[in-house]
Formats: structure tokens, sequence, C-alpha cells
């Protein structure tokens, strides 16, 4: 059975000033989901599942409905307020985050599949490792996540927050370490730059999660469970949100599933705020200019 690829694409885009995933990119103005689901199909991905917002649904469909003849696509919906029997909230602005924004994709994925975020580009040949991997070892109790190298995700404008993973001899996710401000300079990386904290340092050479996933269909009925204990814990506050991390973490140290760390050396980068645009147009561009892509993607 071919794995799915969903994308999470419930966004709002606030800080980017508009609807970031389907901002032009490429040459022919394809948005970086376009190179992601060029890659799933070369790598061997089945379908296509979109999560979104339900006003969002016009315009992914009229930007994406076109690739059902390549592969199958399905949409999905991320509600910001949750109706669950028992459990009463207050009334929220933001969904309840990617754990959530996953499951909705629960009625519609019956595989193994990979999770990426719509704006953020990952890298051809990680597409083929992680299908590999989804196609050939996932199970119930073995799924994946792939791991980047802390320089490849690194930004020439600022600093960032990365995921630096701690993994056990069989290269399975034991911990994920959350350091802020990070940035290099002359070969060393150091986060904490600027804040009111100590400085460290990190190797450069760091596996790091960059929110690329590969789980097993069974990890549903775990998130469902997890969500709805989350909430009842949070119901007064309207910010609080129940990250991929957050069901992962409590999996491992439960014992119910070990994380397969798949290393790759793509380079990774993301489009959080307007400024990201021109370094991710000139680094479509270089992909091209490499091979990686042709100019006309679809042709």
């Amino acid at each position: 059975m071919k794995p799915t690829l969903l994308i999470l694409a419930a966004g709002m885009g606030s800080r980017y000033g508009g609807l970031k995933q389907i901002d032009g990119i490429g040459p022919n103005e394809e948005p970086i989901i376009e190179y992601s689901i060029y890659d799933a199909i070369k790598s061997g991905f089945g379908k296509i599942v979109f999560v979104i917002r339900r006003e969002f649904d016009e315009a992914f469909r009229s930007r994406f409905d076109k690739f059902s003849e390549r592969i199958a696509i399905e949409y999905v919906y991320q509600a910001v307020n949750l109706n669950i029997p028992g459990i009463t909230t207050v009334e929220r602005i933001k969904p309840w985050g990617t754990s959530h924004a996953v499951l909705v994709a629960k009625d519609v994925i019956k595989e193994p599949f990979a999770v990426i975020n719509a704006d953020d580009y990952y890298g051809a040949s990680s597409f083929k490792l992680i299908a590999d991997f989804l196609i050939n070892e996932c199970s119930s109790s073995l799924m994946s996540m792939v791991g980047y190298t802390l320089h490849n995700t690194l930004s020439e404008h600022g600093t960032v927050n990365r995921g630096v993973c701690q993994v056990d001899a069989k290269n399975n996710l034991v911990e994920v370490i959350e350091r802020t401000k990070i940035a290099e300079k002359d070969g060393v990386v150091n986060y904490n730059i600027g804040a009111n904290e100590p400085l460290g340092t990190v190797d450069r050479n760091a596996s790091v999660s960059m929110n690329y996933w590969g789980f097993h269909p069974s990890i549903f009925d775990k998130l469902e469970k997890g969500l709805h204990n989350f909430i009842r814990a949070n119901t007064n506050n309207p910010t609080a949100e129940y990250y991929i991390p957050n069901i992962v973490t409590d999996m491992i140290v439960s014992g119910q599933m070990a994380v397969r760390v798949i290393p790759t050396n793509d380079n990774w980068f993301g489009v959080t705020y307007k400024e990201d645009k021109p370094m991710a147009v000139a680094a479509i561009n270089k992909c091209i200019a490499d091979g990686v892509y042709p100019k006309n993607l679809w042709r």
C-alpha cells in the first residue's frame, strides 16, 4: 500500500501577511507545497491530504485539484473550537495545535503516512527516505522522524529555534531538547543569543526536528485520547496547543513506540515572514540550476 502525505496548511499566515501556503515561490509562481507534491509523487506516495481551515477551501481546491490526475487529493478541516461531549472550553482564536491538525485526518488515512508543514521545504531526497521507511518498516510500535543537520536549517537573517534530538545506539529518538535564539558565527553555533540566559553552544552537526514525521495510522487513537486529556486540563486557556512532540514524547516514555530518526543531508528552509521569500526563491532557483527540479515543474 502506498503511503500518504499529510500536509498541515491551516495556519492563517498572520506574520507573513497573507495565505503563505499558496504564495508563488518558483519561476512559474509555484508555491512550496507544489515542490513537496512533486517530490512525493516521485518517491511513491499515493495520496495527498491537506489539513486546512474551511474558509480556505475554495482557494486550495482552485490551486491543487488539478493534481488529482497525478495523485489522489483530499481535504480535511481543522476547526478552531471543538465540540467534545462533557468538555466546555473558553472561546478560542486558534486551533489546538499540530497534534489536533493531524487528528482531523483520522477518517481519511488508513495507511502509514508522513506529516509536513505546508510552508516548509524539506528536500527531494528526504521524501524518498521516509517513503521507504513507511513502506518497509513502519508499524504500530516503530514510527519515524526525519532528522536534519542543524547547520542546514539555520538562517542568515537572524536567530532560530530548534528541537535538538538525542538518539540512542539504534538511532531511535530519546529526547528533543528545545534550544532558542540559535545562530552560527565563524563555524560556532550558539543558543540563547541576546536572551537573559547563559549563552550555550550546540554541535552544528546535531540532528534537529523540523516537524517531518512518519506515522502508523494506529497513532490516531492515541492522538484523540491525548488531545481530549490535554483539553480537559486546559479548558480555561485560550492559547494552549497540543503539539506533535507532546504525543510522541508521551508514547516513547510509556514504551508504546520507538521513533527512528532518519538522517538527511537535505537543506531545509521555511517561509514565516514576508522577508523570507527572497531566500526561498533563491533556494528554489539553485535547486533548478543543480538539476533537482525542471524549470517548468509539471511539464
